[in-house]
C-alpha cells in the first residue's frame, strides 16, 4: 500500500506549467541554408510540415502562422541573427490572436526561453516541451507515465536555475533561506529533484524487473517476439491489427499514438504462434532525454527474434525517416544478429500507382487493405525459424509408442492425420534444434519428412 501511494505521488499532476488549455501557436522554423548542420535528406517546408502535424496533435492546439527564416547556427542563444531576429520580432508583434511561439529547435535553455518571451511577449516552446507534453497527453499506463516524469526533470532543472537567477537579482545576491549557515534555495531544490528522480527510477526498475519476469513466462512458451517498430504514424499498429486480426486495436492517425509496449498474438503460414510488439515511434530530432527516458521500454526490443520496420513509403521524407530510426535502433546497442536479419516493409503502397521497392529485400505491403501480408508472414517465418533454430517437419510415428506425448510435451504439434488401417499417424511439428537431436536419439527409426 505504501508503495502504491508512492507511486501515485509520483504520477500526480505535471510539475511543469505548460499551459494544457487552448493555444493559438506560430511555428517559427530556423531555416540552415549552409553548413554542416543542413540535412541533405530534407527541406524547411517539410521540417516545418512536421511541426505543424506536431501542433495538431494537440487538443484546442491551433496553427495560426508559419515562419520560416534563415540562420548560420540554431544552435547559438537566439537562434538567429541580429538582424533576422529583429525582422522575426517584428512579424510576430503584428501577429495579436497567437498565444504561444513554437521555435522549431531541439531544445532552447530556460535563460534564452525567458529572454526570448520577454522579447516576443508571448509563452515559447521547443521541441522537446511540446514532444513531452504530446506524450503526457496520450500517456495511458503507469511506466509511460513515470517515462515521461523522468524526462521532466532536465527541464525541471532548467527552470530551476532560471529561477535561482531571478531571485538574486531581486534579493541583492543573497542566497540563503534563514541566515548564511543554511541551505540555499537551490540546495534545497536541487535535493529534492535528486530525490524525485532516484524515486520515478526505481519505480521504473520494479516495473522492469517484473516485464522480465513476463518475458521469461513466455520464453518457456516459446513464443517468437517480433518488435514493430518506425518512424511516428508509419503504420505499425495498422499492420499488427492486419497481422493478427485483432479487432481491439484501434490505429489513430496522428503522432505519438502509441507509447507503451502492446503485446499481440498472431500466427504464421504453419501456424506458429508469434508475439508481434507494438513500439513507440520514432522523431527526427527527438531529444536524447525523452529517448533515454523511453529506454526501459525500448529494451525490450534487444529480447525480440525479429524487428520488422515499417516506413510509411509515401511521405516525402521517407528516406530521412528510414536514417533516423536505423540511428536510434544502433544506439539502443542491440545484438548484431538482429539489425542484420531487419525485415524492411514499405507501407501505404496503395496509395501509389505500381509501386515497387528499390531497396532490396524490402516487401511492399498496404496495412490497410491487405495487399503483400501473405509474403510478409512468409518472410516473418523464415526469419523466425532461422533466428530460433527452429524446424517444421512432418514425422511418422507408431500411435502405440510414446513419441506423440513426447511430441506434444517437447514440440509444438500442429496436425496429427492419423492412418488408423496400420496404427501410425503423421504428424506436422515445430521444434527446436536441441529437441530434434533428442527426437532423433530417442526414436532413430522415425521417418522424418523436412517440411
Amino acid at each position: 500500500d505504501e508503495d502504491e501511494a508512492a507511486l501515485e505521488e509520483l504520477l500526480g499532476p505535471s510539475l511543469l506549467s505548460l499551459e494544457p488549455g487552448a493555444q493559438r501557436v506560430a511555428i517559427v522554423h530556423p531555416a540552415v541554408k549552409w553548413g554542416p548542420q543542413k540535412s541533405p535528406l530534407t527541406t524547411a517546408e517539410l521540417q516545418i510540415a512536421e511541426a505543424v502535424a506536431l501542433v495538431d496533435t494537440l487538443q484546442n492546439w491551433t496553427v495560426l502562422d508559419k515562419i520560416i527564416i534563415p540562420t548560420k547556427n540554431p544552435k547559438k542563444k537566439f537562434v538567429f541573427g541580429k538582424g533576422n531576429f529583429q525582422v522575426l520580432t517584428e512579424k510576430i508583434k503584428k501577429l495579436p490572436n497567437v498565444t504561444a511561439l513554437f521555435l522549431n529547435v531541439e531544445r532552447i535553455s530556460s535563460l534564452t526561453k525567458k529572454e526570448l518571451e520577454d522579447a516576443w511577449g508571448v509563452q515559447v516552446f521547443d521541441r522537446y516541451t511540446v514532444v513531452l507534453h504530446i506524450f503526457r497527453c496520450n500517456a495511458r499506463t503507469k511506466e509511460a507515465k513515470l517515462q515521461i516524469a523522468l524526462a521532466e526533470i532536465p527541464l525541471l532543472r532548467s527552470n530551476l536555475k532560471n529561477e535561482v537567477s531571478q531571485r538574486d537579482q531581486q534579493r541583492g545576491g543573497s542566497r540563503h533561506i534563514m541566515g548564511s549557515g543554511s541551505e540555499t534555495f537551490l540546495e534545497i531544490q536541487n535535493r529534492v529533484l535528486k530525490e524525485r528522480e532516484l524515486k520515478i527510477r526505481n519505480a521504473l526498475e520494479k516495473l522492469r524487473r517484473k516485464r522480465a519476469l513476463l518475458r521469461t513466462q513466455r520464453r518457456k512458451c516459446e513464443f517468437p517476439m517480433v518488435s514493430v517498430m518506425g518512424y511516428t504514424n508509419c503504420g505499425k499498429t495498422t499492420l499488427i491489427k492486419a497481422l493478427t486480426g485483432e479487432a481491439g486495436l484501434q490505429p489513430r492517425d496522428q503522432l505519438f499514438a502509441t507509447l507503451d509496449i502492446t503485446a499481440h498474438a498472431g500466427y504464421l503460414p504453419s501456424h506458429m504462434a508469434v508475439i508481434y510488439v507494438d513500439t513507440i515511434g520514432f522523431l527526427t530530432d527527438l531529444p536524447h532525454n525523452l529517448v533515454e527516458s523511453f529506454s526501459a521500454t525500448l529494451e525490450e526490443v534487444a529480447y525480440s527474434d525479429l524487428i520488422v520496420h515499417v516506413r510509411d513509403i509515401t511521405h516525402p521524407e521517407t528516406v530521412l525517416q528510414k536514417a533516423t530510426v536505423l540511428s536510434v535502433l544502433k544506439n539502443l546497442n542491440l545484438p548484431s544478429h538482429l539489425l542484420d536479419s531487419m525485415v524492411e516493409v514499405h507501407n501505404k503502397v496503395d496509395l501509389i500507382e505500381r509501386y515497387k521497392p528499390t531497396e532490396e529485400n524490402a516487401l511492399a505491403v498496404s496495412a490497410l487493405h491487405g495487399h503483400g501480408l501473405e509474403e510478409l508472414k512468409q518472410e516473418i517465418e523464415k526469419k523466425i525459424l532461422t533466428a530460433t533454430g527452429k524446424k517444421i517437419l512432418t514425422v511418422n510415428i507408431n500411435l502405440e509408442g510414446p513419441q506423440l506425448s513426447w511430441l506434444y510435451k517437447e514440440a509444438t504439434v500442429q496436425e496429427v492425420e492419423v492412418m488408423p488401417e496400420d496404427g501410425t499417424a503423421r504428424v506436422k511439428v515445430i521444434i527446436s534444434s536441441s529437441a530434434f537431436g533428442r527426437y532423433k536419439n530417442l526414436f532413430p527409426n522415425s521417418k522424418i519428412f523436412l517440411s
